[in-house]
Parts: structure tokens; C-alpha cells; sequence
């Protein structure tokens, strides 16, 4: 097995000169001289190795070195031994590799306060074995960031959690989104002192709204006082300017929480996705109203299948599961311009599979959903995007709309690790850090803008095939994740997050939400500038 085919770090050799070994046994006849072999099995004769009566040099191997579970598969495929029962605590009917794979399960954050009869379900839900549940347990880490410093561009406010889980907010406050215990905008990070002592693994941010998830699997939530009205219009029915925990999930463990248009999705600890406030049962197969404060489990074909990350856009919602056979992507609610990636515009009431990603032959390791298209990377590197075209957001060289993924061909000599959409953007990070812009110019979210306009009088020209953020590469530091304001209402601006914990921001900054004070009559920044901020 390779290991380097996953990602995993290669086992060091030191280099030991060749001695000769002075209890070499040889035959007295030289013809008939027989080398002795080693393996794993047998009598405990001279020379064998009883490896099936040391498991726990091969639990520190499979343990130690990091290994996915395609890893731990092709072990149990390709060694018979592998598929012996281990003789050692804690299970005796386990194998090696589902022994090893239990193991790591156990080092994750959200598996360790789970009780035996709730990992005995999520064992069940995930295929029967461990190795699947450790898959569901890392793909939830890679594609949010779930335990690691992340920045949320939010529509016209900011997120930024530390790698510790403090959080900090800054730029508009009109609805007390900010968690201050204030309306006051801030130009600057200001720590949310009210969760001293509660580690935030994940955020989202909508137009006055701010979710944070606890790494207890508990929701606090501050701004307006609504789970489902539209992002511009009425406010809630009151404002809440201080976290408040959302006593209605309190007996659901959440990992993620995503806000769209007209409603609010969280994922569970299980994989299950619960929804507030869509407001039409032709939407997400349940009738609520805006103010709607009781989470609804999203029925259908998801219902036992778990889910490892959500996204939300303008009236839809994304969905990457984790299934036995593979990783797949589901869509529900509002298909205006293709964005639902079914071939149709139509709108779907309940989750539907989104066939197209088999016919690609593509594994979905990564799913963005913008206000009006979607794209997804896959586990080979490539990039499908899907949705409404305008301003060239889909990287296809065109406005045109595509209503089944499609692959981005001129992406095809780049492997992509993340991408983020917003209102007709998208962004691509690739594996060595450097990362690719599409879509739409204004308020110079991109990063192309120069301070000087081109030959037509435009310094926001809008980009319809990728493009390298050159001002990124030239920071000198690997690019990690990027957000960018995903409203249709709001002026868009990005973040970008370093492997050190740096961040940088550029794009609209009227409110303050760049976390730095502009110069007079300066409203965004073309280029990136560093935060005055530490994440890592």
C-alpha cells in the first residue's frame, strides 16, 4: 500500500548498516541450503515473527501513521491476518483495522462524550462498521474547518473563531448581531467576552443574525429575534445583542448551523439535518411560520442517511452525505436558474440526489451553495459548478446556466481542496495554497482590482473563466479557507485564512466588517490586508 495515495505521512527508515550476524544457522550441506523466511504466522519456529501475538505493534501502526480508512480497507483486503479477531481490550470480536479505526473515532472532539448506545446507533447509521463512522467523523472536519480558526464574511458583519474556539465580530451591529450587549458598529475584532469559557467550533452569519456552535453541541444565537424572515425587511419580533442560548436544540447535539433566505438548517452530531421556518410545505416538506423557534427534522430520503455538511443559499439547501457506497450531495427547495443541479428549474419539496456526480465518476469532498448557483469539489481535486451564470460565476467562460454540475475544464491542471460561492462568485483554493477567483468585479471581492481603471473606465471587471488571486500569492503564505458574503442585498467582501492563522480581508469595508479602519471617503479595498488579528 501506498501511503503517500492518501495523504498520509510516509513511515521514516533510519539507514543501519548490514552486520553480520554471528548466529546465522546454515546447512552443513551447501547444496542444500535452505533461507530462512519470516511471516506472520506459524509455530514460532527460528526466524518467524508471531505478529498475531503482538496486535498492539499493528494498532500503533494503523494508529500512529494516520491512515484514512481506504487505508484501513485495503489492509483488511489484501492481509489475511488483518482479518484474525484481536485478543486484546476493548472489543474481542473486532478486527485490527476496525479496532484501529474505533481508536481514532475516539480521538474526535463530538465522539467522545457520546455514550455506548449512541455510538452503537451512529455505527448502525453510518453501515454497520468503524471505519465508516471514522470516514463520516474526518469528512465532517475537512469540509468545515469543525474544531480549527475560521472567518465568516457575513452580510455586512464578521466572524472569526480561534483555533482555541474564542470568537470575535466586528462591522455592522444594527440588530446587535455582534454579541457586544451594543448596536455600535465595530471597525475593529472585539472579543465576545459573555463566552469566556465556551469553546465555538463553528459560526454563521446571515443579514443580522450570528449562530455559533459550542464544542458541546450547543447553539447561541444573537441579532434578530428570527430563524426564517427574508434577509432585507421586517426585523424579528425583538433584538437579542448578547449570545442566548437556543433553548429548542438543547437535546440535539449541533455540529454546523447554516443560514439561508426565508430559514436556518443545523446539522447534528448524527448526521441529521433540522430546519426552522421555511414557511411553505412545498418547500421543505413542513408549514411554519417566520418566527417559528421549533427545529423540524428534514424528512425524505435523508432521513436515515447521515449527512457530514450542509449549505445554504437563496431559498435551497445542500446537503454532503456519507453513505457506505460513497460520498454524495442532495438538494431541496428553490430551483430558480438550475441551482438545485437536477437538469430542471423546478423547485424540490424534499431532498433529492443529484445524479449527476456519478455519471462524472466524482467523489463530493467539499459543497458550496451561493445565492444562485453551487459548485462542489471532489476528493480527485476537480471543481463542478452548477446554477445561474451571470457575470460569469460558474468559470465556464460564459454567462450561460447550467442546470447539472459541470466540470470547470480550465481548473483541470489544478487539484482543488476548498471552494467558497457567494452572490455570482466563486473562489478555488488548491492544494499548494494558491487560489482562483470568478464571477462578479464589484466592491472588489475578487482581488483583482487594481486602484486604477482599465481602458473602459472599470476597475471591477467581472471574470468569467478562473483567474489566480495574484495579491494572495504574493502575501507568501498557504491559503487555507475563504469566505465571502453570500447575500444578494449586501456589498460582498472576502476573507482569506493563511495556514499560521493569518487573515487577510479585501472587498466592501463600509461597516467595518474588512476588521479595519478605511481612509476618508474610502468605502472597500481592492487588495488584501492583514487583520490585526491572530487565529491560530
Amino acid at each position: 500500500m501506498d501511503a503517500t495515495s492518501s495523504g498520509t505521512p510516509s513511515i521514516q527508515y533510519h539507514n543501519i548498516p548490514e552486520q553480520p550476524n554471528p548466529t546465522m544457522v546454515t546447512s552443513p550441506t551447501p547444496s542444500s541450503f535452505n533461507r530462512q523466511t519470516r511471516h506472520c504466522f506459524g509455530d514460532a519456529t527460528p526466524g518467524e515473527f508471531p505478529l498475531s501475538a503482538n496486535p498492539s505493534i499493528v494498532l500503533h501502526v494503523l494508529t500512529g501513521c494516520n491512515l484514512d480508512p481506504q487505508d484501513l480497507a485495503k489492509l483488511e483486503a489484501t492481509c489475511s491476518f488483518f482479518r484474525q479477531p484481536a485478543h486484546f481490550a476493548p472489543d474481542h470480536e473486532l478486527c485490527l483495522p476496525e479496532l484501529a479505526a474505533l481508536d481514532m473515532c475516539q480521538k474526535r472532539a463530538i465522539f467522545k462524550p457520546m455514550t455506548s448506545e449512541k455510538r452503537d446507533e451512529l455505527k448502525l447509521r453510518c453501515g454497520g462498521s468503524w471505519k465508516l463512522v471514522l470516514r463520516f467523523l474526518l469528512a465532517g472536519e475537512t469540509c468545515t474547518r469543525r474544531e480549527k480558526s475560521q472567518a465568516i464574511a457575513g452580510p455586512g458583519h464578521s466572524i472569526a473563531v480561534t483555533s482555541k474556539g474564542a470568537v470575535y465580530t466586528f462591522g455592522s451591529n444594527s440588530s446587535g448581531q455582534l454579541g457586544h450587549g451594543t448596536t455600535d458598529e465595530e471597525s475593529k475584532p472585539r472579543i465576545i467576552r459573555s463566552l469566556q469559557g465556551i469553546r465555538i467550533i463553528n459560526a454563521a452569519a446571515g443579514a443580522g443574525r450570528t449562530m455559533l456552535i459550542s464544542d458541546c453541541g450547543r447553539v447561541y444565537a444573537f441579532g434578530k429575534d428570527s430563524f426564517g424572515e427574508a434577509e432585507y425587511g421586517v426585523q424579528g419580533s425583538k433584538q437579542v445583542n448578547t449570545p442566548q442560548l437556543v433553548e429548542s436544540l438543547k437535546d440535539i447535539f449541533v455540529v454546523q448551523a447554516a443560514i439561508g433566505n426565508f430559514f436556518t438548517a443545523v446539522l447534528s452530531r448524527e448526521g441529521t439535518i433540522y430546519t426552522f421556518s421555511w414557511g411553505n410545505e412545498n418547500k421543505l416538506g413542513h408549514q411554519t411560520d417566520p418566527n417559528d423557534l421549533e427545529p423540524h427534522p428534514l424528512l425524505g430520503p435523508l432521513e436515515n442517511i447521515p449527512v457530514v455538511q450542509i449549505a445554504a443559499g437563496y431559498c435551497y439547501l445542500l446537503a454532503l452525505a456519507c453513505q457506505p457506497s460513497g460520498m454524495s450531495v442532495y438538494s431541496v427547495g428553490c430551483g430558480l436558474g438550475g441551482k438545485l443541479g437536477h437538469g430542471t428549474k423546478t423547485d424540490e419539496k424534499q431532498p433529492r440526489l443529484i445524479q449527476q456526480f456519478q455519471t462524472l465518476n466524482l467523489q463530493p469532498m467539499v459543497v458550496a451553495a451561493g445565492a444562485w448557483h453551487a459548485a462542489v469539489v471532489g476528493t480527485d481535486g476537480r471543481v463542478c459548478t452548477w446554477g445561474w451564470g451571470r457575470y460569469g460565476c460558474l468559470g465556464h467562460g460564459n454567462e450561460d446556466c447550467d442546470s447539472v454540475p459541470k466540470v470547470v475544464e480550465s481548473l483541470s491542471n489544478v487539484k482543488a481542496v476548498h471552494v467558497a460561492t457567494g452572490d455570482y462568485t466563486t473562489f478555488v483554493v488548491s492544494s499548494d495554497g494558491d487560489v482562483y477567483s470568478f464571477g462578479c468585479g464589484e466592491s472588489s471581492s475578487l482581488g483583482h482590482s487594481t486602484a486604477e481603471a482599465d481602458a473602459q473606465g472599470n476597475r471591477h471587471a467581472n471574470v468569467l473563466s478562473p483567474k489566480i488571486v495574484t495579491s494572495l500569492k504574493q502575501i507568501n503564505e498557504r491559503v487555507v479557507q475563504i469566505s465571502l458574503t453570500n447575500s444578494i442585498y449586501w456589498n460582498a467582501h472576502t476573507f482569506a485564512l493563511t495556514e499560521t492563522g493569518k487573515l487577510y480581508a479585501f472587498g466592501a469595508g463600509d461597516k467595518g466588517q474588512l476588521g479595519m479602519e478605511l481612509s476618508a471617503n474610502q468605502t472597500e479595498r481592492p487588495t488584501p490586508e492583514r487583520v490585526e488579528l491572530d487565529l491560530s
